[in-house]
């Protein structure tokens, strides 16, 4: 199995404008058991490989956040199963908004009162299976600095997790 390694955010990928004044940046790279794979389909095996612990994580999360008016975001793991390879900016695609489909890259939001957040799966070359799956978090208020205290260390565990089950 390959290694997931944190890299810094691509310079070519759509989310590294939006480094200045984040909050909260990643970026993991992953060679994928994929060949040929577009950043959609990249993506998609990312969340079918949803381990059950962190959908209870997000239920327990949507549970907590809501006394406080935030979203309940769903469970990741239903992003995977509508295998669609034609998402348009707008759509939803689980619990993030599609911001461009493109086959080399992905670019995803979700934005709530507390905070925006941003995803971009970038492939560097084509029919490479390798993908840098980038997020940059900017937060409104204190409500968003105090919800990144748990969720940015959570975030790194679950995402180098679920990238090591696609891992070559």
């Amino acid at each position: 199995m390959s290694q997931v390694v944190e890299v810094p955010v691509p310079p070519n990928c759509a989310v590294f404008p939006r480094l200045h004044n984040a909050d909260f940046y990643d970026a993991w790279r992953v060679s994928t058991r994929i060949p040929s794979a577009t950043a959609l389909e990249a993506f998609l095996a990312v969340v079918k490989a949803t381990p059950p612990w962190v959908d209870f994580l997000m239920a327990l999360r949507n549970r907590i956040v809501s006394k406080l008016g935030l979203k309940n975001l769903g469970v990741l793991s239903k992003d995977g199963l509508t295998q669609r390879r034609d998402y348009q900016p707008g759509e939803r695609l689980g619990i993030f908004t599609v911001v461009s489909n493109r086959p080399e890259e992905l670019l995803l939001t979700d934005q709530d009162k507390h905070l925006d957040v941003v995803i971009s799966v970038y492939q560097s070359s084509a029919n490479s299976s390798e993908f840098t799956i980038s997020t940059v978090v900017h937060t409104h208020n204190w409500l968003g600095k105090l919800y990144m205290l748990p969720v940015a260390p959570l975030h790194k565990l679950i995402v180098r997790n679920m990238l090591s089950k696609v891992a070559v």
